[in-house]
């Protein structure tokens, strides 16, 4: 295995495997494409000057917009270059220059949402709500196994990690049944892992399983913050509005697919069969195996696999658009809850609280059945790597401030 020149631990999860891309201020109060080794980044916008190659048009704005819509063969082009940058002594003297630590830049949204999809693809998340919510009844309703459900979001609340989460405002129904307006009192996390689209397709087309990496760039690390009671009393009969409209947090660092070769595995065994535009593609699985962390005020209170997660993201890319509808560069989708079926595995408060029956206790002696306000979380993330070596996906915080 190649390694890079660059004084990195052995085991930094930011080698020249991984190679993430962000969007960054270096303290010039411009946007530079940058891409991360070990605790540093690379200034792809000032670096691509003195280097080979003719990328300067492709990173000269600053964040990935140009670069995701060039498509595959330039994705692994400079994927390729970027390795041999930071490999080659040859190119030491040009690229040394160019390398920010990561303490003094501030990070940026890496690219402009278009549109933004939501999806609730991990079984066992599904499974856990209906017992939460349904008792009595089967868990998952009668369409879950035969198609990846979703719903359209707000592109416009997608934010970079380390952006504050203002307590959202709605309408909300009391125990009692009174109709009620103030601030949601039961905000909750969704721990996902977010796609991004490089290439788009045409409308009245649709975008096959197996024409996945052929679309989608990389991936991104996202927390889709929920308000569970203002949800609660709205989305009968047309879905989620408020209640999660008000912030989605990504991760400012975007992972190429090409990062994910060795995570990849098969998904959980399909024990409905699927129509033919979402069955799984023989040697080409999408499956991910990634685990996430999810800490409470720096304490970890869930591990989710995203291993389990039942659909997979071409199975959501395939499903989007088979009615013909088109994507566009830059937009954006995400998997839904990820959650594994132990307790510490669940991907929300909502189940890692069984919808605040049993309170989470923290070191401190704190309680919380949903989030305070002060509140911060983090999600991390780490993928299987070259020889059981783990790739980072960079983290996603966000903190919780009043209601305004």
């Amino acid at each position: 295995m190649t390694t890079t020149w660059v004084d990195i631990p052995q085991d930094s999860p930011f080698g020249l495997d991984a190679l993430p891309y962000g969007s960054m201020d270096t303290g010039d109060d411009f946007a530079h494409l940058g891409v991360r080794i070990g605790d540093q980044a690379l200034d792809l916008t000032e670096a691509v000057t003195e280097l080979p190659g003719e990328w300067s048009d492709v990173v000269e704005e600053g964040n990935l917009g140009v670069l995701l819509a060039a498509g595959p063969e330039a994705w692994e082009r400079l994927r390729a270059d970027i390795q041999t940058w930071l490999s080659d002594e040859a190119h030491r003297p040009v690229v040394e220059k160019y390398l920010v630590d990561l303490e003094g830049v501030t990070m940026l949204m890496p690219f402009t949402v278009g549109d933004y999809v939501d999806f609730y693809a991990s079984e066992n998340h599904a499974s856990n709500i209906g017992r939460i919510f349904r008792p009595d009844s089967e868990p998952l309703t009668p369409n879950w196994k035969h198609l990846p459900i979703g719903y359209h979001g707000r592109s416009q609340t997608v934010i970079v990690s380390g952006s504050d989460i203002p307590r959202p405002q709605g309408q909300r129904r009391t125990p009692d049944g009174d109709v009620v307006f103030g601030p949601s009192i039961r905000l909750d996390i969704e721990a996902e892992l977010g796609f991004v689209v490089g290439v788009g397709s045409e409308r009245g087309s649709s975008v096959a399983v197996s024409e996945f990496d052929q679309h989608v760039f990389g991936v991104t690390l996202t927390n889709d913050w929920s308000a569970r009671d203002i949800q609660a009393w709205e989305y009968v009969p047309l879905g989620p509005f408020l209640g999660k409209s008000f912030a989605t947090s990504i991760s400012g660092w975007v992972l190429p697919l090409a990062a994910l070769k060795y995570a990849r595995i098969e998904p959980p065994a399909r024990d409905v069969p699927l129509q033919d535009y979402l069955k799984d593609v023989p040697d080409q699985p999408w499956g991910l195996d990634i685990d996430i962390e999810v800490q409470l005020n720096g304490e970890v209170v869930s591990r989710p696999p995203y291993a389990q997660m039942y659909w997979t993201g071409a199975q959501m890319l395939a499903h989007t658009t088979i009615n013909g509808a088109s994507v566009r560069t830059g937009d954006f989708y995400a998997s839904g809850t990820i959650s594994g079926k132990e307790v510490d595995q669940r991907g929300a408060l909502i189940e890692m609280t069984w919808g605040g029956r049993d309170p989470i206790t923290l070191s401190d002696g704190s309680t919380r059945t949903f989030l305070e306000d002060g509140d911060e979380i983090v999600l991390t993330a780490t993928a299987r790597g070259r020889d059981s070596r783990r790739i980072g996906l960079g983290e996603c915080r966000g903190r919780i401030t009043p209601a305004r």
